[in-house]
């Protein structure tokens, strides 16, 4: 065994002529198991906060999203679109169209996106799970055509989940230019009725602002034929989406940009990051200011010794060997201190996610969850442990040094 680590276990738990010293390096131990703990339970808890994001976009965002790289629509025949379509990777694609419009119910009006989709798109995403209401979604008959509405959009036009009133659409017409003698000549218009259903996403980008509608509809109201904004896919179980991505992006060459939904919501899961970024340096500080607790431990730890070292000394040992026990004795605090903090934290974790032990407040329904989201990833505890001992070696080496050289 190490010399010097052996001496530096002995020095850790056994008992000191003053008893201070002892409680000294127990609360050495447990600021920096603390710091370490208030790590694993925060980037749990932002990671439990993007996977529940996540999970909301997922019912309404494709797997995979293609869209062209200018300008606002494309060919859905074009060649190396049905290409892609065809690839034995890909279980369900449907076709979509997206455009801006103004809604008017009664005598209030909303600026909206229309999206027109398929009727498999129920088969694409997971709208079932995010429906509410006594109908179903349906996007036309042979009669009318429907509109499903985020629940936001709802409340601001009052139309109620089933409105009898018809939602009038305008849309402006395509290289007309506007007659100002009579400027309702420049629009199209349509209705759209209830299915007697509408969608929750939680996200006011898409429940205030949303109408999914029939493609055909939309189509009609903008004078295109096979134009499209979106070729949206549903890859099938036991294919590696990143892959596939790339095949796509080989096929469809530099004209068409193909994302997952990560890149869809690049802006949204950018912001998260960058929190739990901060959040991870502000702890790390913290963690920093902890260690101060072991550079008085070891001074004192030091001074206590004294009569060991010259002991040590008698007997062949060199300064720097001497030097080595003590520093070995501050890295033992830290690695005791990060292995608790990262048990203790992913206990507490487990029981944060089990029983849901701290609400987030307010009751009643005001959150989408009642208590704090937690998941726990591998490499963010790796990354922890990493830093914990990092943080912890570098800020006992130049004190040990330079207080062996003081105090012994």
């Amino acid at each position: 065994m190490n010399f010097p680590f052996y001496i530096a276990r002995r020095y850790l738990f056994s008992k000191k002529k003053h008893n201070a010293i002892n409680i000294i390096s127990g609360i050495s131990v447990c600021g920096v198991a603390l710091a370490t703990l208030a790590l694993v339970c925060t980037l749990s808890v932002f990671n439990g906060f993007q996977d529940m994001v996540a999970s909301f976009f997922t019912a309404f965002d494709p797997q995979l999203k293609i869209t062209v790289r200018e300008g606002k629509v494309f060919d859905a025949q074009d060649e190396r679109i049905r290409a892609v379509c065809a690839l034995p990777e890909v279980e369900v694609f449907t076709e979509t169209l997206e455009e801006n419009a103004m809604v008017q119910y009664k005598d209030r009006q909303a600026m909206v996106v229309l999206k027109g989709v398929e009727d498999n798109f129920e088969e694409l995403t997971a709208i079932d799970s995010i429906l509410y209401g006594a109908g179903e979604f349906v996007l036309h008959d042979s009669i009318v055509n429907y509109g499903v509405m985020g629940v936001e959009l709802v409340a601001t036009l009052g139309t109620g989940l089933e409105f009898v009133d018809p939602l009038q659409v305008y849309l402006p017409k395509r290289n007309a230019k506007v007659n100002m003698a009579n400027p309702g000549a420049s629009f199209n218009r349509d209705y759209l009725y209830s299915p007697g259903v509408v969608f929750v996403v939680n996200q006011q980008e898409y429940d205030g602002k949303y109408i999914l509608t029939s493609l055909d509809f939309l189509r009609q109201l903008l004078d295109y034929t096979t134009e499209v904004s979106a070729m949206e896919l549903k890859l099938k179980s036991n294919v590696n989406t990143s892959s596939v991505q790339s095949k796509i992006e080989n096929i469809l060459g530099d004209d068409f940009v193909v994302q997952n939904r990560y890149q869809q919501q690049a802006d949204v899961f950018r912001i998260m990051e960058i929190e739990k970024l901060i959040s991870y340096l502000f702890l790390t500080f913290i963690l920093m200011i902890a260690c101060f607790n072991v550079i008085g431990s070891l001074s004192m730890l030091i001074l206590d010794k004294k009569d060991d070292v010259v002991t040590l000394r008698s007997l062949g040992a060199s300064d720097k060997l001497i030097s080595r026990i003590f520093l070995f004795e501050g890295r033992l605090i830290s690695l005791f201190g990060a292995i608790s903090g990262i048990v203790l934290g992913l206990i507490l974790c487990f029981i944060q996610q089990k029983f849901g032990i701290i609400s987030l407040g307010g009751g009643g329904g005001t959150f989408v969850v009642d208590a704090y989201p937690v998941s726990v990833h591998a490499w963010d505890v790796v990354l922890i442990f990493i830093t914990v001992l990092a943080v912890g070696f570098l800020s006992v080496w130049y004190p040990v040094r330079y207080l062996s050289k003081r105090l012994l």
